[in-house]
This record gives structure tokens, C-alpha cells and sequence, in this order.
């Protein structure tokens, strides 16, 4: 069944600090489609983020950047969701990824969170409902548990920074699609899309 987006949301963290890092793919990802779309941010505080309209062929779609910190996601998500009564299978989240490598970027249709704190706080707030749809933005993987927080938190290099907006462009190509609903064809079309970093 077709379920076409009302709200796509970049997740990371607040403040110029931490702007670059690997943690704020996602807000890299909305900031391109906002400009893809003619969008403008604007601060809504009753629903702790910046808020976006931007629309497809009529269809309007609101774009949200938390103001929270990726952990705490789920309040900003979950207040425009509940405010507009938008169902989590016609919301998608962009999100750094660790279990993919840089130059690795997938659409994926609910299921489990893999760890995500933000995508854990956004369920949470929507009710344990897990429906939503993701944008999966490889940022790879230090190689321990214990490097995990550093290596998200630290700034992209200049290569690495650049093969991510290729994903990201790569990405925006395929959103006519997913704005529609059409998300076979979206997941089709990104699942075949590598660049290799080496």
C-alpha cells in the first residue's frame, strides 16, 4: 500500500560544534532537500525544532530539525506528528549509519533500530510505533564499541564529507518516488548505489 511522506526529519545534534560532524548526516541530508524544494527553516518552539513546508507536484511535505540533541529526537517528533495526526508510516527519518561504510546509503521500511538512540527516543514518543521509514547515511565504523562515541561526534573528512553528498544527491534523486509512496521503486533504485571510499 502506497503511503506517501508528510514529514521527513533530520536527526543530530544542535549548535555550530557540532554542524560537520558524523552524527548530523541527517541534518545534511534535510538541509539539501529543503534547498531542492524551496524550503525555509524557521524556529517552532511547540515542537522544540525548525520547521520547514516544502511541496511536490501539490503535495505538501513538512521538513523538521530537531532543536533537542539526537537522544532526546522523539519529543520534537513526536509533538508535529501528534499536532498534524501524521501516522509514523508516512514519516521518514534521516540518520547517520555506523553499519555502513562510507559511500553506502539505503532507504529502509521500519523494523528494528539497530542500537539508534535517536531512532529509539523517536519510537518511544510515537507510541513503540516503529512504521516510520529511514534514510540509512553510512558514516562507517571506528572499529570498537569504545571508539563509537568519538568517531560520530568527530568531523567528517574533506573525501569523506564529499562521497556522503554524492549519497545524499543520490538520495534527493530518488524522492520524487518516496514522496509518492512509491517505495520499491526508491529502495530499488538506492540499493544498487555504492561508492567506494578506498
Amino acid at each position: 500500500m502506497k503511503a506517501p511522506l508528510k514529514l521527513i526529519v533530520g536527526i543530530g545534534n544542535p549548535g555550530d560544534q557540532y554542524a560537520d560532524t558524523r552524527h548530523n548526516a541527517g541534518i545534511w541530508f534535510i538541509e539539501h532537500l529543503a534547498r531542492r524544494y524551496g524550503g525555509t527553516f524557521k524556529e517552532e518552539r511547540k515542537f522544540f525544532g525548525r520547521v520547514a513546508t516544502a511541496s511536490d507536484e501539490g503535495q505538501e511535505i513538512r521538513l523538521l530539525i530537531p532543536s533537542t540533541y539526537m537522544n532526546e529526537s522523539g519529543k520534537s517528533v513526536g509533538a508535529i506528528a501528534g499536532f498534524f495526526k501524521i501516522p509514523a508510516s508516512q514519516i521518514l527519518i534521516a540518520h547517520d549509519e555506523l553499519d555502513f561504510s562510507i559511500g553506502k546509503i539505503r532507504f529502509k521500511q521500519g523494523g528494528g533500530l539497530a542500537g539508534h538512540k535517536g531512532l529509539r527516543d523517536i519510537a518511544s514518543h510515537l507510541g513503540g510505533d516503529r512504521d516510520f521509514n529511514r534514510l540509512r547515511i553510512g558514516v562507517g565504523h571506528p572499529g570498537t564499541s569504545e571508539q563509537v562515541t568519538g568517531h560520530v561526534l568527530g568531523k567528517a573528512t574533506s573525501l569523506d564529507r564529499k562521497i556522503i553528498e554524492q549519497c545524499i544527491d543520490e538520495a534527493l534523486a530518488c524522492m520524487p518516488l518516496a514522496l509518492k509512496g512509491e517505495w520499491d521503486q526508491a529502495m530499488n533504485r538506492l540499493h544498487n548505489f555504492e561508492i567506494g571510499s578506498e
